[in-house]
């Protein structure tokens, strides 16, 4: 497997994007994720944009994370926030999303970021058991969903130990 960065808007992002969008809207039937996402958001060194390709060069995995900071939606200073984290089924239980994972943390930790964030969902139990075993705890609730019920948030600190 292969992790390269590109922009937001690279075909392979946006076809996984749909994807993905497609899958939420499959688990919670609100047609996907309305959080606002724009390609600057995904540009170092405020973001990175990582997709996942196979041997044959096929994209089977992504994520990215932008940076955040204090502000009305329950971000503090210093946040990463991690977003589109996907795997496409036929490559699931593989680990892909995990090495994305590790390598959006690496990313975020070496342009400065303090802690990296998310938002899921109940309907995606999953994502909570690859966050919470990767050292991600609940936090207090911030963005877009904040303040929906089936919402989850957690946090890890990025700082080096």
């Amino acid at each position: 497997m292969m992790i390269r960065r590109v922009p937001f808007d690279h075909p392979d992002a946006v076809k996984l994007n749909d994807q993905v969008q497609a899958e939420y809207h499959v688990r919670y039937g609100d047609g996907g994720d309305a959080t606002e996402l724009a390609p600057a958001d995904f540009q170092p060194p405020n973001g990175v944009y990582l997709i996942a390709y196979d041997a044959l060069d096929s994209p089977v995995a992504t994520g990215g994370w932008r940076a955040q900071d204090a502000n009305g939606e329950g971000n503090l200073d210093g946040d990463a926030e991690l977003k589109r984290m996907y795997v496409i089924e036929q490559m699931r239980g593989r680990g892909l999303a995990r090495r994305v994972l590790s390598a959006l943390e690496e990313d975020a930790r070496a342009a400065g970021r303090l802690r990296m964030v998310l938002e899921t969902g109940t309907k995606q139990p999953e994502a909570i058991a690859l966050y919470t075993s990767s050292g991600y705890e609940p936090c207090a609730k911030f963005g877009y969903y904040r303040d929906y019920e089936d919402s989850r948030c957690f946090a890890k600190p990025l700082a080096r130990g």
